[in-house]
């Protein structure tokens, strides 16, 4: 597994921590920095994980704006925890960073969904996200 995918692993920890916590994302991003700060060997996931978090904490209207324009008759609300992290990562990838190709973002994305929520999830998020990057 890359470093990259296992990143995305992580930010996907944190986000879906504090949606189902109800907390907010920036405090469950100190504890994992200070858990990350003792943990030297997966420093490189570390920081691609935290790039990732701090983009949809600071994109998180527009991209939320985009994940509802483009996810067909489901709110936010609707959406599994799960789903709703990975669109906003996914999201986030497309729209925000360059250096990830678009394909790899929803690939990433869907495969995520694939292992940790619903059957339905990986076309779910795939279609969304493929929405996304054609309007972009």
């Amino acid at each position: 597994m890359s470093a990259r995918t296992k990143a995305r692993k992580r930010a996907l920890d944190i986000l879906f921590q504090a949606d189902v916590r109800g907390e907010d994302v920036a405090s469950i991003l100190a504890a994992e920095a200070k858990r990350a700060a003792s943990e030297p060997a997966r420093e490189g996931s570390w920081l691609y994980a935290r790039e990732i978090v701090d983009g949809v904490i600071d994109n998180r209207d527009a991209i939320d704006e985009q994940i509802t324009t483009f996810a067909k008759d489901w709110s936010l609300a609707r959406m599994p925890a799960v789903d709703r992290a990975l669109l906003r990562i996914g999201s986030w990838e497309i729209l925000y960073n360059d250096d990830v190709p678009t394909a790899v973002a929803i690939d990433e994305a869907v495969e995520l969904a694939k292992e940790f929520s619903t059957d339905d999830s990986g076309s779910f998020v795939h279609g969304v996200l493929a929405r996304i990057a054609r309007a972009s």
